[in-house]
């Protein structure tokens, strides 16, 4: 497991986003899609997001990214929503044609995180603190 650091933190903060065209419009081919990827390295390090991994299907992007304890990442989104879908309309004009009011990316979003280790690891690692000292964890769950 590969853990990021900074001034005062170690930290592995991964996430996963899925983002939609409005109404699903099959819009996405390989060569919008490299564009948006990008857009998206070329934003990224302003908000301290490292890009891992980028797919795509015609109606929708996957995206596998690390941030650090101070990233914002919806201010990213939002940014990086804004600033892709003018540059990929004013670049591929063909596109207006297929979208509803001209609107790119939907509104919603779906952001997961992402860990080395399951939730249940971790609360039985939380658990198992002060059981050597012979104190033991309380559960709050």
């Amino acid at each position: 497991m590969q853990l990021d650091t900074n001034n005062h933190s170690v930290f592995m903060l991964r996430y996963h986003l899925i983002m939609c065209v409005k109404y699903r419009n099959k819009v996405i081919d390989d060569t919008v899609s490299n564009r948006l990827k990008d857009m998206f390295v070329k934003i990224a390090p302003a908000y301290n997001i490292t890009l891992e991994e980028w797919t795509h299907d015609m109606d929708h992007v996957h995206i596998l990214f690390r941030g650090q304890p101070n990233t914002e990442i919806s201010k990213f989104i939002n940014a990086y929503k804004s600033a892709s879908s003018r540059i990929i309309k004013k670049e591929f004009p063909e596109i207006r044609k297929s979208l509803w009011k001209e609107m790119f990316w939907s509104q919603s979003f779906c952001l997961l995180t992402t860990g080395g280790v399951t939730a249940d690891i971790i609360k039985q690692y939380i658990q198992s603190q002060g059981e050597k000292d012979g104190v033991q964890g309380v559960s709050y769950s």
